[in-house]
């Protein structure tokens, strides 16, 4: 669902349904390589995902300076064929994420997702405060990104509530759910509990994702599938179309890339098949990050080739 443009050409989305693709920011000799990134896009935008979020953690958003993010936002928006865009604007400081609000707005984005990173460790209100900055800075569309592997941040249910009172929060992105079918909807359920109706709840972390969308989440925000949206498009599909154990399945094929990226993670699993595929230079991630050891990157070919996603 969107609305009508407002004065800057934005359409700002009012819900969030489906599959939205965290595309790579792929960089090349150290700067944005714009072709390799302008193609990933288009690759999302043929697959037909539903939503693309750039400048998430699989977008190496905290290695950028401002100017390369708004470049990001820009080009992602230009080739998106009309597919909402949406972009991460967490920075340590709030005047920081302030300015990418601005700049995701002026380029177009429909919405942002923002992270409560820090430096220092950061308690409920301060989080609070910060999230009530951000809806108070446009009319743009905000997701709680919660994502304490990379934040050091943990929210809790209460703290999801509060923040889901304020004006203009759209989804809380939540890093999993239990495996246990009756569980995992009991989790969910707990957390919608407190939540206003209009506020999504997208599930992350990609082995996830089927049991999430089963278990009553709105979204699957996904990284690999920001390289590889096939496969998750599949899962997806097969949730919104009322066969869940199709889609079970379907994830269970997926269970040697799974393992994969709990081993390495999904920045260096993605970076590596993109790699691969021809799709980005080598040694595309934002050093010092590295990507995949050559045994690593052996054990991804083979098992790209089994599960038939050499060529995807």
């Amino acid at each position: 669902m969107m609305t009508s443009p407002d004065s800057t050409g934005t359409v700002p989305v009012t819900a969030l349904t489906g599959l939205s693709a965290f595309p790579l920011t792929p960089l090349k000799d150290g700067q944005l390589d714009q072709t390799a990134f302008i193609g990933l896009v288009q690759r999302l935008v043929a697959a037909g995902v539903d939503s693309i979020t750039v400048l998430g953690s699989t977008g190496s958003y905290m290695y950028l300076d401002r100017a390369e993010r708004e470049r990001v936002i820009r080009l992602a928006v230009q080739h998106a064929a009309g597919i909402p865009v949406l972009a991460g604007v967490g920075a340590m400081r709030t005047e920081h994420v302030l300015a990418h609000i601005d700049d995701a707005r002026a380029a177009g984005a429909a919405g942002v997702l923002l992270a409560p990173v820090g430096y220092q460790r950061l308690d409920d209100d301060e989080v609070f405060e910060l999230f009530r900055a951000a809806t108070g800075r446009s009319e743009l569309p905000v997701v709680v990104y919660d994502n304490p592997s990379t934040t050091h941040f943990t929210f809790s249910n209460q703290l999801y509530g509060r923040i889901g009172q304020l004006p203009g929060i759209i989804s809380i992105k939540i890093p999993g759910v239990p495996e246990d079918p009756d569980q995992g909807r009991a989790y969910v359920a707990a957390i919608r509990a407190v939540l206003p109706e209009h506020v999504g709840i997208g599930v992350s972390g990609d082995a996830f994702g089927a049991a999430g969308l089963i278990a009553g989440c709105d979204t699957w925000f996904t990284a690999v599938g920001g390289t590889i949206p096939v496969p998750m498009l599949g899962i997806t599909r097969a949730v919104q179309a009322g066969e869940p154990a199709k889609a079970l399945a379907l994830s269970e094929d997926l269970q040697p890339l799974w393992e994969l990226i709990g081993q390495c993670g999904s920045l260096r699993v993605s970076a590596a098949i993109a790699e691969r595929q021809g799709l980005a230079a080598p040694d595309c991630l934002p050093l010092p990050v590295q990507g995949l050891k050559p045994d690593q990157r052996a054990q991804l070919a083979l098992m790209l080739v089994r599960l038939g996603l050499a060529s995807l």
